[in-house]
């Protein structure tokens, strides 16, 4: 893998600073990028559908005042959903779309909005039961060779979707939920596989969606208590600890930090350092799943 292209913890999650969010104008949008930036925070993740298909578009507004940003960022982006939406009077109804041509299509729109001539890195954003291997492959195969994909990935598959489509293309990512909340990923078989192939995951929501905020979850005092403590011994915060536990496992999880907060941005970056011992990670594990290990 080119140096150039490699992504690095933390990613921001671009999904609410648009119009399903903060409403960002184009100065704000700047000032976040160059917040990040001065951060050492180079890593920004889209799809096209953000805010109606609206927030890559804004996000490339402000890349174009100082069009040599552009090398130093690295812009993820997804397609194959397909949103009933204004600006998208075709769609009938919300559905995937994984054919040839839409991911094409997809790929020369995102390009359009940043004001690029690639993407770092293209993940397919959702399975697809009609998503067949070989027009997946003929697809980033042909944007690979042109340059306009760098790296390919997938977004919320399984194992056994992950292997299926191995067998024609390279998958170098899986973006889904991890959270000490969302545990999913370390019971099926994702985390395992992404060690088995080399494939890089990636983590949505790794501070719960918002589930922090509300101490009605069942697991909430259990978790918070003991990552309270945790925080204490480590002298940082909790929101560290949370993304450095994500870090501990040996699958290399990358955390996607949803937030239109530098600070959020920053803790996730300074987690990144912190060594976490393995009977603390699973006095976590303990405290969300409610019981000791067999």
């Amino acid at each position: 893998m080119n140096s150039s292209s490699v992504i690095k913890a933390p990613i921001a999650g671009c999904m609410r600073w648009g119009k399903w969010g903060a409403g960002f104008s184009t100065k704000e949008y700047r000032q976040l990028i160059d917040a990040c930036l001065e951060n050492g925070i180079r890593s920004f993740d889209h799809a096209d559908i953000y805010g109606d298909y609206t927030t890559e578009a804004e996000f490339g507004e402000a890349l174009k005042e100082m069009p040599s940003l552009r090398s130093e960022l690295r812009i993820i982006s997804k397609c194959g959903i397909q949103m009933v939406t204004p600006n998208r009077s075709a769609h009938e109804i919300k559905s995937y779309n994984t054919s040839a041509a839409h991911i094409i299509s997809s790929v020369d729109q995102s390009l359009r909005n940043f004001g690029t001539d690639h993407l770092d890195l293209l993940l397919i954003h959702r399975p697809d039961p009609l998503l067949h291997p070989v027009e997946v492959a003929s697809a980033i195969d042909r944007l690979k060779q042109q340059g306009k994909v760098l790296q390919f990935g997938v977004s919320n598959f399984l194992p056994h979707q992950v292997d299926m489509l191995m067998n024609y293309t390279s998958v170098e990512y899986n973006q889904t939920e991890i959270s000490i909340l969302q545990l999913a990923a370390f019971l099926n078989g994702t985390l395992e596989n992404c060690i088995k192939h080399k494939i890089i995951p990636m983590a949505w929501a790794p501070l719960g969606g918002g589930a922090f905020d509300d101490d009605t979850h069942p697991r909430f005092r259990s978790i918070m208590g003991t990552a309270t403590l945790l925080a204490s011994k480590y002298e940082c915060g909790v929101n560290e600890i949370l993304i450095t536990w994500l870090h501990t496992h040996p699958s290399g999880i990358l955390p996607v930090i949803g937030t239109t907060k530098i600070e959020r941005l920053i803790q996730a970056k300074n987690a990144a350092s912190i060594q976490m011992e393995r009977e603390d990670w699973f006095k976590l594990w303990i405290a969300s799943t409610g019981e000791d290990v067999a």
